[in-house]
């Protein structure tokens, strides 16, 4: 079977990675083999495992509630530890950011349920048509990447139009009151109140924590703290469930291959498995998971319009053999493949004579379309070079 056939018909089973992991093979199809030289990088990667080098975290002292009551030097001193991970990283851990551990759990546990469940529930939601607020799908460049990589998705289109009820499914943030109820009313239209609760409370959450770093990062620019909110930066957020399930042969294959984020920011929860890798300086650094904290990186479209004074650092994360799913939630500032004319550019305030754009002028839109004809390891802003 030729690479278009093989794809084409794992896509229609509609049961992602793992249908292919419930089915216990004990080798990945050919489609999922990654090309010899991200092999090589895998073992180069692990024979100079470097635990020293870690990236930067930054206290936030409780949060967007709190950060105004810290004295003026505690708030400099945070401006600044975020101006050199978002110029040196493009990668940074935040503690002490005002999202509840609980909550944090809650939602893992609602993300891996979905996975987890059965095929024919699962297969109900499965669509790459992104005019729905919610959907679920394998490999987002499935028919475009040279190997797929051993994971499946779900995305939830949080802000500024939240879903209805009705477009979740009823599995998410469940407690088993409410599985008693649905199965005794026999609602169809997979409404839970708890599914509603988990991912929204979630999601406002993490709009309040995005507003703030967004503050941050704009101070640390040079501007008013409002500046990149008043661009919208903050306005749109669209939230994902990664679920990773153990693969019979992890040096063969990824999890998420090499990319950077299309998104202006990224919050992202992980659980206690572990993989997350970021590029720097040449080196894969592993991002481990800490309890609690959150993981922030700079996207492509902030790298675009602060006219790389950020950075999108590339990171991937790495396939495993553990005996349970790797989940993570990356909550993503962009609008994605939802359609929005907005038009943007670098900054005026950030460019003069000596710093001229090196970027010309792009709908968010047209990002998107870059986005999708290419595959996620090929540098989309390589396309908007003056």
């Amino acid at each position: 079977m030729d690479r278009s056939n093989e794809r084409k018909a794992f896509e229609e089973t509609k049961t992602g990675v793992k249908g292919l992991a419930d089915s216990r093979i004990t080798e990945i199809p050919a489609m999922f083999r990654a090309p010899p030289t991200i092999i090589a990088s895998l073992k180069a990667a692990r024979a100079s495992h470097d635990q020293q080098v870690k990236i930067p975290t930054v206290d936030l002292k409780g949060g967007s509630v709190h950060y105004k009551k810290q004295d003026l030097m505690t708030q400099r001193n945070m401006v600044e530890q975020i101006r050199e991970a978002s110029e040196k990283w493009g990668f940074f851990r935040v503690t002490n950011h005002g999202i509840s551990l609980e909550l944090q759990e809650r939602l893992l546990g609602g993300i891996r349920g979905f996975h987890e469940q059965d095929s024919q529930v699962r297969k109900q939601f499965y669509s790459r048509d992104h005019t729905r607020n919610f959907l679920y799908y394998t490999n987002v460049d499935l028919f475009t990447s040279a190997s797929a990589t051993w994971r499946d998705t779900v995305i939830c289109y949080t802000a500024p139009d939240p879903p209805r009820p009705q477009d979740l499914p009823a599995v998410f943030g469940c407690i088993g009151s409410c599985v008693f109820i649905l199965k005794i009313c026999k609602i169809k239209c997979f409404f839970n109140l708890c599914v509603q609760e988990t991912m929204l409370e979630y999601s406002k959450e993490v709009m309040s924590l995005g507003e703030l770093i967004f503050e941050l990062l704009s101070e640390a620019l040079g501007l008013n703290p409002n500046h990149l909110k008043e661009m919208d930066c903050a306005k749109s957020q669209m939230m994902t469930g990664q679920y990773y399930p153990p693969c019979p042969q992890p040096d063969l294959t990824l999890g998420l291959s090499k990319h950077s984020d299309f998104a202006f920011l990224t919050v992202l929860l992980q659980d206690n498995i572990g993989g997350l890798q970021v590029l720097h300086d040449q080196a894969w650094i592993d991002v481990p998971p800490v309890p609690g904290s959150l993981v922030i990186n700079i996207g492509d479209l902030l790298q675009f319009i602060t006219n790389d004074k950020f950075i999108s650092a590339e990171h991937r994360v790495i396939a495993h053999g553990s005996s349970e799913a790797r989940v993570s939630v990356p909550c993503f500032f962009t609008t994605f493949k939802k359609e929005n004319p907005r038009v943007y550019g670098p900054i005026k305030e950030l460019l003069s004579e000596d710093s001229p754009p090196k970027y010309r002028d792009c709908s968010i839109t047209e990002f998107s379309e870059i986005f999708s004809s290419k595959e996620i390891t090929i540098p989309r802003l390589l396309h908007l070079r003056i």
